[in-house]
């Protein structure tokens, strides 16, 4: 992240999450951190879909899970 000189104090020029270019991180931006509505819209299709997950691994499905007269 860098500041932009020619940009008033408290605004910085970010990466842009969806598509790597610059944007405007201030309030002047209403897409902030995106670049675009573009950009947001895809990225909110990324998150309905499903396709943004946490990995986890499942516990086997003979291990007691949860029970503890069983441990």
């Amino acid at each position: 992240m860098s500041t932009d000189s020619s940009s008033p104090i408290g605004e910085r020029i970010v990466k842009c999450p969806a598509c790597g270019k610059d944007s405007l991180y201030s309030a002047r931006n209403p897409y902030r951190p995106f670049c675009s509505a573009r950009c947001k819209g895809i990225d909110l299709g990324a998150w309905a879909s499903e396709e943004f997950r946490v990995p986890a691994e499942s516990p086997p499905d003979d291990d007691p899970f949860g029970d503890p007269k069983r441990q």
